[in-house]
């Protein structure tokens, strides 16, 4: 009965329920920093609503090693909140654009104990459910070379080998077939000459 009467309600006085819908987060997979650089790290999100004035992003970092995550930032109502008191304070900056889906963030004199896993959460009113993202950070003296340069230069070369024995194999080709055809010629004006007969000089 109080359902029947919920929903002539709604219907009688127009409202409706507002629906939601899942919302998707997006991080980089894993960034590269060298010692002491400021690091960037990317989160948007796709939704198909407008951007919500009550667009929210939330960052929290676990180190390396750790199970536990801290919150470092936090973005609502317009305005940024950094964590001031943990491993990265005063070393945080908002670099995003709400209106545009950004939360980016900037970190600022990375240390080798800044190495972690760097997770992002969004939220665009009434779009409230989504997965959020993450991107693992790894500090080093010197950027490593990135394992796709690595099998870029292995697919290089070897896609250089096949082309040198094609190269080679019908190279011997064509100096077997040479060989054979002049072997041929020979042997074939040789017994053109031995088939003539010898002419007699006339005295």
């Amino acid at each position: 009965m109080l359902t029947f009467v919920a929903l002539a309600s709604v219907l009688l006085l127009g409202i409706v329920p507002e629906q939601t819908e899942a919302i998707s987060i997006y991080t980089g997979w894993e960034r590269h920093a060298l010692l002491g650089s400021d690091v960037r790290l990317s989160c948007s999100f796709f939704s198909w609503r407008g951007t919500s004035d009550d667009v929210t992003f939330s960052w929290t970092y676990r180190p390396d090693g750790s199970r536990d995550s801290i919150s470092i930032f936090h973005y609502t109502s317009g305005q940024a909140y950094v964590d001031n008191k943990g491993p990265f304070r005063d070393r945080v900056e908002f670099v995003g654009n709400p209106g545009k889906r950004d939360g980016s963030i900037l970190i600022k004199n990375l240390d080798y104990n800044d190495n972690g896993t760097f997770t992002c959460d969004a939220k665009n009113p009434p779009d409230i459910v989504g997965r959020p993202s993450s991107v693992r950070l790894l500090v080093f003296e010197t950027v490593p070379i990135q394992a796709g340069v690595i099998t870029g230069a292995i697919i290089g070369v070897v896609l250089g080998l096949l082309v040198l024995i094609v190269v080679i194999y019908y190279l011997m080709r064509f100096l077997v077939a040479r060989r054979v055809f002049s072997l041929s010629v020979s042997k074939h004006g040789k017994k053109k000459r031995e088939g003539t007969p010898a002419r007699q000089i006339k005295v």
